[in-house]
């Protein structure tokens, strides 16, 4: 299976962020006095598309540890997601191979968790099988650990994935009724158009499950630690939802590697209970979203977010037309 053209930045680079020297200086002494021990090193995550503080702190004391921080005022949005992330993963079951939060603080009008840090690096692409084979291992470890949450989870309170894929993946319906114009696209887009609404229109009801699901899954939020193990990173998103959603989107960078991302999709443990149209909905409902938001203007986000998304949209119809031999 031949290869996509791959996203014109790398994703261990698509980050814009403050340094370490950078944070304001009762900021550092307020982190610096949390942690017991003077700063020593700082590198800066290059993955990510926020602006906010991301980096892996090294201590005098030598601990090693990675910290967030935004502003209260100023990206209130992201301090939110940080909260909801320390939360989500204290409740995590431990089978789940994510980090854990040490702990959190308010200080300088800033916000700031602080979780452990794993000594690895981000997956490249195009992926290589044993980076693959570690990520969808470890994702389906996590799932099955979620296929029950236990109340700690819940209680943190999770929305539906078939309310979100209702509400803001159904972008081939607004875009069917002139409510959306038609982004750029290949040429076959537009005679597919009402099977596209379909399958789109088809996710909400077959997402619908107790289960729990990363809801973000995708190669720059794993990392391969030394030994070769995988980590699951970014969990501010985890809703109700089936494993096999994540493990769709997941691929999507597999099959731009040239890679067979449907017996991959097929093999794994997460789509033994995949209804039929399972993959195709949810390549359908992605590309629309991906499209529609790469078509909206500066971000406020790093500058290659929506390059990102018209990637990955890009990719994903073209998986979808293979599938369904669409031309």
């Amino acid at each position: 299976m031949p290869a996509r053209p791959l996203p014109a930045v790398p994703y261990d680079a698509t980050a814009v962020r403050p340094d370490w020297a950078d944070l304001p200086a009762d900021l550092r002494a307020a982190i610096t006095a949390r942690l017991g021990s003077p700063v020593t090193w700082a590198t800066t995550a290059g993955g990510g598309f926020t602006r906010g503080f991301a980096a892996v702190l090294d201590t005098a004391a030598g601990e090693r540890v990675f910290v967030k921080a935004a502003s209260l005022r100023r990206q209130r949005h992201l301090t939110d997601w940080y909260a909801r992330e320390a939360a989500v993963t204290a409740a995590l079951p431990e089978a789940v191979p994510a980090v854990r939060p040490r702990w959190t603080l308010t200080a300088a009008g800033h916000y700031v968790i602080c979780l452990d840090a794993i000594d690895g690096r981000m997956p490249a692409l195009p992926w290589q099988p044993a980076d693959l084979d570690a990520a969808l291992t470890a994702w389906a470890a996590a799932a099955e650990a979620l296929r029950q949450p236990p109340a700690e989870l819940e209680a943190v309170g999770l929305p539906p994935l078939s309310g979100l894929a209702r509400g803001d993946l159904s972008w081939w319906r607004e875009i069917a009724t002139g409510s959306e114009p038609m982004p750029p696209t290949p040429p076959w887009v537009e005679k597919r158009l009402d099977e596209l609404v379909a399958l789109e229109s088809a996710l909400p009801s077959l997402v619908v499950t107790t289960g729990v699901t990363h809801c973000d899954l995708r190669l720059d939020n794993i990392l391969i630690d030394g030994a070769g193990a995988a980590w699951l990173c970014d969990w501010t998103w985890v809703c109700y939802g089936p494993a096999w959603f994540d493990t769709a989107s997941l691929l999507i960078s597999a099959y731009a590697s040239g890679l067979d991302a449907d017996t991959l999709f097929a093999a794994h443990p997460t789509a033994r209970d995949a209804p039929t149209d399972a993959l195709d909905a949810t390549l359908a409902a992605m590309s629309g979203y991906w499209l529609t938001s790469a078509e909206a203007g500066p971000s406020t986000a790093s500058p290659h977010i929506r390059s990102h998304q018209r990637w990955s949209a890009e990719t994903a119809l073209s998986w979808l037309a293979t599938r369904r031999t669409w031309s």
